[in-house]
């Protein structure tokens, strides 16, 4: 089956937020438990993500299956990078699987909660929003037999500036990358205060868009220190956009886990089974184990479990993965991309 890309329409976060009113209203008789998801969905097993509809008129079997990875990097990166395995979904599927390139958090977001998205990557914080606003169900996370890939928050400097330690950037220029991200906002947020420097009051965030933007800005400059992923700088060396010698780590963080893997709450129980069988079946590339720091395979986790560090420091920041949140973070998300886009005329 080929694998292809098409453009998919992207509505907008206040009309998404509004969607099926008499739908919410109908399940809401039903649902004897929700938590913090969105009034579309129940949780009446208590595993904090959204049951299938209970209703089999409701069950979702398309016949093109629609991924898409997080657009913490440049999506047309991972195009290329993930055609063996959507090759192998579709033929494992028997269905045909079309990768779609989003090009930001809050879009890829609104397609699953629209149904336009059946499976996604969502990096670590968005995908609080995703399970609470979208209805995506966390199954699985790249890693090895063993164990589950995770990464750190590093604080980066460039390798000839007088920083040492966090509390010699007060005052200084610092990049977060989104408000909703876990490495770029949100953890420093909580973890760096202990260590001698304040958010918002030692340092005013400067929000750079993406973590691959931060690591450049810092080795650009523009940027006294950032805040970033350890997987994406790792990448970022790797394929030498980035030089490790103009870089210096001077804060690491405890293990944090990275994107996972979703699939739409209502799809047709037997297929949501089969694409879980799908992606443990099978084995990355060498290509794609080099990408992804050695991991080989996608290991399955659950979000109750596996992002409970993450939902602490987003309740400790004050920024839980609400409605709200969300579209605060989607308008600053839009007007970064329409500051970015102007910049480039």
């Amino acid at each position: 089956m080929r694998i292809g890309v098409r453009p998919l329409l992207c509505a907008s976060a206040a009309a998404l937020i509004g969607l099926a009113n008499s739908t919410a209203s109908t399940q809401a008789q039903d649902c004897k438990n929700r938590g913090q998801l969105d009034t579309l969905y129940c949780d009446d097993n208590n595993d904090l993500v959204a049951d299938a509809p209970t209703d089999a008129r409701r069950w979702k079997d398309p016949a093109t299956l629609i991924f898409a990875y997080t657009p913490v990097e440049d999506p047309a990166v991972y195009l290329n990078v993930f055609r063996p395995f959507t090759d192998h979904l579709a033929k494992c599927t028997a269905k045909r699987v079309v990768y779609y390139p989003v090009q930001s958090n809050s879009a890829q977001i609104e397609a699953m909660r629209s149904g336009r998205l059946h499976i996604a990557g969502f990096s670590t914080g968005p995908t609080g929003f995703a399970v609470n606003l979208a209805g995506a169900v966390p199954f699985a996370i790249k890693g090895t037999e063993k164990e589950l890939q995770g990464y750190n928050l590093i604080a980066l400097v460039r390798a000839s500036s007088p920083y040492q330690k966090l509390p010699d950037l007060k005052g200084k220029r610092v990049a977060h990358t989104s408000p909703s991200s876990n490495s770029g906002n949100l953890a420093p947020r909580v973890l760096f205060p202990p260590e001698g420097l304040t958010p918002d009051t030692d340092y005013r965030p400067l929000m750079s868009g993406g973590h691959d933007k931060s690591a450049l800005g810092v080795a650009s400059g523009d940027y006294d220190m950032a805040p970033v992923a350890s997987d994406v700088y790792n990448r970022m060396v790797t394929r030498g956009t980035i030089k490790s010698a103009d870089i210096r780590i001077i804060y690491r963080s405890p293990l944090f886990p990275t994107s996972s893997f979703t699939y739409a709450h209502d799809l047709k129980p037997e297929l949501a089974a089969k694409i879980r069988e799908c992606f443990f079946s099978f084995r990355f590339t060498p290509e794609m184990v080099k990408e992804f720091d050695g991991n080989d395979r996608f290991f399955p986790i659950n979000y109750r479990e596996h992002w409970k560090v993450v939902r602490d420091i987003a309740e400790q920041t004050g920024t839980p993965f609400n409605k709200a949140a969300y579209e605060a973070e989607a308008k600053r998300e839009a007007e970064a991309r329409a500051k970015a886009q102007k910049s480039k005329q």
